[in-house]
């Protein structure tokens, strides 16, 4: 029983509107404990132990390729040392960083991913940045830029708590309840806990590290909930936060962002790199032509394409001859750190396998096959990327 509370509320995987408004509206001590540690960036002992030891160590492997991956709010000599433990043997490398919207540097390079705007595509996208160090200091308006977008997640999440919470957004709440089927009861079990995650949301909002308010944050919240309450009644009521998030996500003001060929532009100047993520959203900025150096073939959501993608980045190589540098193809790992040091209550199971440098295609013996024609290796793009950034 958590905390030791003996609660009836624990057990029923059904509650009524009436039980529900007789809850107390305010945090309890426990609840401010629970919320604390779940926004909290400070690495405890055991925490800094898992940083620290690869699940798998990789004694053989002599490069390693990491453009895009997360260190979030983890030390990064802490995710160095967890790199030397899990390639041993390495003797090339090219390591970039690409938090979201902030620019991070590692060892001589800087990186980003960037959410942005394509106005042929007519949605959001992301673009992996990469940098040599030294353009950092010159970097001021790119820096400018991605301060601005930084602000957008944060703002998501208040408007998805909002949505919720304000009955002016009822219209969205309906629509939510209706896709995903769930009864009056089961969205005030939500819409209670998630008027707490609020209050403590306002309590605390000077000692919240920036980087962690995210939608992630309201769904971890309540999947902690099944510490106290029937984990059938809560799971009912994530799959109805997620399908408000959803509603939020879609009508999302992309005039927020800017423009993808404003961003690529910007960072042609400072003689950046550019390469196209997620393969399965993205694919189709194939066909925008944009000023990019290649895209990822791979990503361990994004996994389908590979083979066809890998195709068409080597067939539009060889019919794009006018243009001075070909496509490079990338693989990524799309690795979270901070998914290491999670409450192993709330990991993603997905998120948790991913290992910064760890791209199994590069050794799949049936896509190697599709490489080999290409005539690409990981050797080679780490080669001529590094050129291309120095």
């Amino acid at each position: 029983m958590l905390f030791g509370m003996e609660d009836d509320r624990r057990q029923p995987d059904v509650v009524t509107c009436e039980a529900v408004a007789a809850w107390d509206p305010e945090p309890s001590v426990d609840d401010r404990a629970l919320f604390l540690d779940l926004v909290s960036t400070e690495l405890k002992p055991g925490q800094v132990e898992r940083v620290l030891t690869p699940p798998v160590v990789y004694p053989t492997q002599r490069s390693i390729m990491a453009l895009h991956w997360h260190p979030e709010f983890i030390p990064t000599a802490l995710i160095r040392r967890r790199l030397e433990a899990a390639f041993p043997a390495a003797t090339t490398e090219l390591v970039v960083p690409t938090d979201h919207n902030v620019l991070r540097v590692w060892d001589g390079y800087a990186g980003v991913e960037v959410d942005c705007y394509s106005s042929g595509f007519k949605r959001k996208v992301q673009l992996l940045v990469h940098l040599h160090a030294d353009k950092v200091e010159k970097a001021g308006v790119f820096k400018a830029m991605l301060r601005h977008t930084f602000g957008y997640r944060a703002r998501q999440l208040l408007e998805l708590v909002d949505t919720i919470t304000h009955p002016v957004h009822n219209d969205r709440v309906d629509v939510a309840a209706a896709k995903t089927g769930v009864n009056p009861e089961t969205v005030e079990f939500a819409r209670y806990h998630v008027r707490k995650f609020r209050r403590l949301l306002e309590e605390f909002e000077d000692s919240i590290a920036p980087e962690v308010l995210k939608n992630r944050l309201l769904r971890d919240w309540m999947e902690l909930q099944q510490l106290e309450y029937n984990p059938r009644l809560v799971s009912r009521a994530l799959v109805f936060v997620s399908a408000v998030k959803n509603l939020v996500k879609a009508d999302l003001n992309l005039d927020y962002f800017y423009r993808a060929s404003n961003v690529i532009e910007e960072v042609r100047s400072l003689g950046g790199g550019i390469v196209v993520p997620h393969p399965e959203q993205f694919w189709p900025i194939l066909l925008a032509d944009y000023d990019v150096d290649g895209f990822e073939v791979w990503n361990p959501q994004s996994r389908e394409y590979t083979d066809f993608l890998i195709y068409v980045v080597n067939r539009e190589n060889h019919s794009r001859r006018h243009y001075s540098r070909p496509w490079l193809i990338f693989m990524g790992d799309d690795a979270h750190m901070s998914e290491k040091v999670r409450d192993p209550r709330v990991q993603d199971p997905h998120k948790l396998t991913r290992e910064v440098g760890v791209q199994p295609p590069w050794e799949d013996p049936e896509i190697s096959a599709t490489l080999v024609a290409a005539g690409v290796t990981k050797e080679k793009v780490i080669a001529e990327y590094a050129a291309r950034l120095a």
